[in-house]
C-alpha cells in the first residue's frame, strides 16, 4: 500500500472512530479517532511536500540535461532532460493535490439522517 493510501485510510478510520465515539458517548474513542485523523493528515502533508521537492529536483536536473544535450548536440541527453522535466512537473502536481477525508459537515449529514431529519 502506498503512503498516500495509508494516510487516506488512517484519516477515514480516524474520522469514523471520532464520529462513532461522539455519537455513542465515548469521549476516549472520539479523541483517539481525532488524533488518528490529525496524524494521518500531517503525515500526508509531509509526504506531499517531499513529493513536490523531488519534482523540483527532477525539473532542474531535466533543464540542465536538456541544455547540455542541446549544446553538445546529444539528442539522447536532450530527450532524458525533457523526460525529467515532465517527471518533475508531474511530481509537483501530485504533491499539490492532497486527498482529504470526510469533513465535519458530512458527519453532520450522517447524524441528521440517523436522527430521521430530512437532508436539505
Amino acid at each position: 500500500m502506498t503512503e498516500r493510501m495509508q494516510n487516506v485510510a488512517n484519516s477515514y478510520i480516524g474520522a469514523a472512530k471520532q464520529t462513532i465515539g461522539e455519537t455513542l458517548g465515548y469521549p476516549d474513542l472520539a479523541a483517539s479517532g481525532a488524533n488518528q485523523k490529525e496524524q494521518a493528515e500531517a503525515n500526508q502533508k509531509m509526504a506531499d511536500a517531499k513529493t513536490q521537492l523531488h519534482g523540483v529536483g527532477h525539473s532542474l536536473q531535466g533543464q540542465v540535461e536538456q541544455a547540455v544535450g542541446s549544446f553538445t548536440q546529444d539528442p539522447a541527453m536532450e530527450a532524458r532532460g525533457k523526460a525529467n522535466i515532465t517527471k518533475g512537473d508531474m511530481q509537483q502536481q501530485q504533491g499539490s493535490h492532497p486527498v482529504s477525508p470526510p469533513t465535519a459537515a458530512s458527519n453532520d449529514a450522517t447524524k441528521e439522517t440517523r436522527e430521521g431529519k430530512p437532508l436539505a
